[in-house]
C-alpha cells in the first residue's frame, strides 16, 4: 500500500495536544481562560497526567502503490502515548520515540528514533502490466526525528510543529535514505473536539529513487514499460485534514476516540516522471480514512 494513516495516532494525539495548552473549549462555551500555571497544572488529575497509552484500528482507501490510480482499502493500526518519559508518536507504518520531555511552558524540542516499514509493491498490485514485475522487497527504514513545537499561535489553544525523520533502510532492500519533513497545526475545536491540517514531503536518494522508479531493461522487455532511470529528488507533497471526536464529549478523561481523515498528494520529479506512475498510475493521490482509538 501507498501509505498507512495511524488513525489511533491522530485521534488521540488530538487529545495529548489539546491537554498540552492551557484548557480546552467546553462545549457551546468560549474557553476558559488560561491558567497561571504551566502544563504540568494544566495536565494534573486527566488521563494524560502521568504515563498513558493508546491503541486503536481503522481503515484506510489509498493507492495500492507509490504513484498508482487503483486503490484498494486497508487495515491501520496505532499506538501512541507516553511511558516513563518517552513520547511514543505514530508514523507511516510506523512510531517514532521522543526523549526529551515537553517543555511546561513556550516551545518544545523532540528528539529521538523513528522507524518505518515500507512495503510499497511487495504484493500483489491491481495494475496488471505493474503486476508482470517481480515484488519489491520491504524496506524497514531507521533514523533520528527532530522537531519543534510552538504553542498559542492564534488562540491560547493551538500550536505548530515542524519535524523531520531521517531515515536508512537496514534490511537491504533499496538501501538508501529517505528525509520526510512536515509541518502540522492544531487546534480544538471543543472540549471534545479537535483538528489537524498537516503539509509534508519526502526526499529519497539515488538508491532510494532507482529502486522505486527506475525501470530496467529487464523490466521493460518483461512490462512493456519505458526505460527509466530515476536520480535522487522529492518523491510527493501532501496535505492531510484530520478531525477527531471523543465519544464521551471530553478528550481529557480517555476512552473511546472516532477520527476521520482526508489527503491529498502530488507525485514530484522523477517519481512523477516514471512509468510507473506516468504510464501506469497519475500524479494525483489520494485518501480517506475513518478509525477507532482507546485511551487508557
Amino acid at each position: 500500500m501507498k501509505r498507512t494513516f495511524s488513525l489511533t495516532g491522530l485521534a488521540t494525539t488530538f487529545a495529548a495536544f489539546g491537554m498540552a495548552s492551557p484548557a480546552a473549549a467546553k462545549d457551546g462555551e468560549q474557553p476558559a481562560a488560561p491558567q497561571a500555571d504551566d502544563l504540568e497544572s494544566a495536565i494534573a488529575g486527566t488521563v494524560f497526567d502521568g504515563d498513558w497509552i493508546a491503541v486503536g484500528m481503522g481503515v484506510a482507501y489509498g493507492p495500492t502503490y507509490d504513484g498508482s490510480d487503483d486503490y484498494a482499502p486497508y487495515a491501520v493500526p496505532g499506538v501512541i502515548g507516553q511511558i516513563g518519559g518517552i513520547g511514543i508518536s505514530p508514523r507511516p507504518a510506523g512510531l517514532a520515540l521522543n526523549l526529551i520531555p515537553r517543555a511546561k511552558e513556550g516551545p518544545s524540542f523532540s528528539f529521538g528514533p523513528a522507524v518505518r516499514l515500507r512495503t510499497s509493491r511487495s504484493g500483489k498490485v491491481d495494475d496488471p502490466v505493474v503486476d508482470r514485475l517481480d515484488r519489491l522487497d520491504r524496506a524497514l527504514e531507521v533514523g533520528p526525528t527532530v522537531g519543534m513545537t510552538f504553542p498559542k499561535i492564534l488562540s491560547p489553544y493551538d500550536q505548530l510543529s515542524f519535524g523531520t525523520d531521517v531515515r536508512w533502510d537496514v534490511l537491504g532492500a533499496h538501501g538508501g535514505m529517505t528525509v520526510s519533513p512536515a509541518v502540522t497545526y492544531f487546534t480544538p475545536l471543543s472540549r471534545g473536539a479537535a483538528a489537524a491540517l498537516s503539509v509534508s514531503t519526502e526526499y529519497g536518494d539515488g538508491d532510494f529513487m532507482e529502486y522505486y522508479y527506475s525501470v530496467t531493461p529487464a523490466q521493460t522487455a518483461r512490462s512493456g514499460l519505458k526505460q527509466f532511470d530515476a536520480g535522487a529528488g522529492f518523491t510527493e507533497i501532501g496535505v492531510t485534514l484530520a478531525g477527531g471526536l471523543d465519544l464521551s464529549g471530553d478528550l481529557t478523561d480517555g476512552g473511546f476516540s472516532i477520527v476521520v481523515a482526508g489527503g491529498y498528494s502530488r507525485m514530484l520529479g522523477d517519481a512523477a516522471s516514471s512509468p510507473f506512475t506516468s504510464e501506469r498510475g497519475s500524479k494525483d493521490q489520494w485518501l480517506a480514512a475513518i478509525g477507532l482509538g482507546y485511551v487508557f
